[in-house]
């Protein structure tokens, strides 16, 4: 995994798909990162060997226009989009936040991991459910199912809410699930009017230097949240989606010759290019 040199800026970590990097020097905005969203694309806990081009500018472009769409129900982490020329269009500069060990999701529809759960338990993640959903049934209301952050190559660890409680405190605990809430309600709402549901999405909080709770990372990205095209939404089947699941279908078909335990092979053309199209799909639809 390398990462571009940046005038001004040192690289202090990289994730599956983005690069951090602090200044060099003193910064006149105070104590900030610089946030920078790469081509990599992941699947299966495993950062993949082959790059979706422009992925990290759709990112970064989408992230910036929900941040705007939710600034009245949360604030965000970014201070501005002036950033070297190297990574223009695929970065942001961000306040530096103390991030919550705890991964927000918020669910309206039954698909996932938690479609998985609920087979075994008629809950996700402790919230009981009524009988005889089926795969990608919409939920009676939307419901808050957070999960434990892991690092990078191992999988979030989905927990209830009581465990958050402990993790947290009470308080703490409901202003995430509220607030999680509130924005996959805002997100749901706007989406729509683009023919886009928006399945479930998940969220990242931190405390700002104020103490307030503060929006970090992406936001409704085709890598955080589950975009499904309105015009063909079926209940009871595995819904077509505006992500990456043309990557995930390819590693699990016998085409690949994966078994999962070792490095992903490369992707094919094909695939590296219907997956770009249906990020781009997801941009274009949204905001144009």
């Amino acid at each position: 995994m390398t990462t571009p040199a940046l005038p001004g800026w040192e690289h202090v970590y990289s994730g599956k798909v983005r690069d951090l990097y602090r200044p060099a020097g003193e910064h006149p905005d105070g104590d900030v990162v610089l946030v920078v969203a790469s081509d990599r694309v992941s699947a299966y806990d495993h950062v993949l060997p082959t790059p979706i081009p422009g992925k990290g500018e759709v990112l970064t472009r989408l992230s910036l226009w929900w941040f705007d769409q939710l600034a009245d129900i949360v604030p965000n982490h970014v201070v501005s989009t002036d950033v070297p020329a190297e990574v223009a269009g695929r970065a942001m500069v961000c306040r530096r936040l103390e991030m919550f060990p705890v991964e927000c999701v918020a669910r309206g529809y039954l698909t996932g991991s938690g479609m998985a759960e609920y087979r075994q338990t008629q809950a996700v993640c402790g919230v009981a459910l009524p009988p005889g959903l089926e795969e990608a049934a919409r939920l009676p209301e939307p419901i808050f199912t957070p999960a434990r952050k892991a690092e990078v190559g191992d999988h979030d660890e989905n927990i209830t809410f009581d465990a958050v409680v402990e993790l947290l405190g009470a308080e703490r605990a409901a202003e995430l699930r509220d607030l999680t809430l509130a924005v996959y309600a805002r997100a749901a709402d706007v989406a729509a009017r683009s023919g886009i549901i928006v399945a479930d999405t998940k969220l990242e909080f931190g405390i700002g230097p104020d103490g307030a709770v503060v929006l970090g990372d992406e936001v409704l990205t085709p890598d955080s949240s589950r975009f499904w095209p309105a015009d063909g939404y079926a209940p009871g089947r595995v819904q077509p989606s505006f992500d990456k699941q043309f990557v995930r279908d390819w590693l699990t078909s016998p085409e690949s010759g994966w078994d999962r335990t070792s490095v992903p092979p490369p992707l094919p053309d094909d695939v590296v290019q219907r997956t770009r199209e249906r990020y781009l799909e997801a941009a274009e639809r949204l905001i144009g």
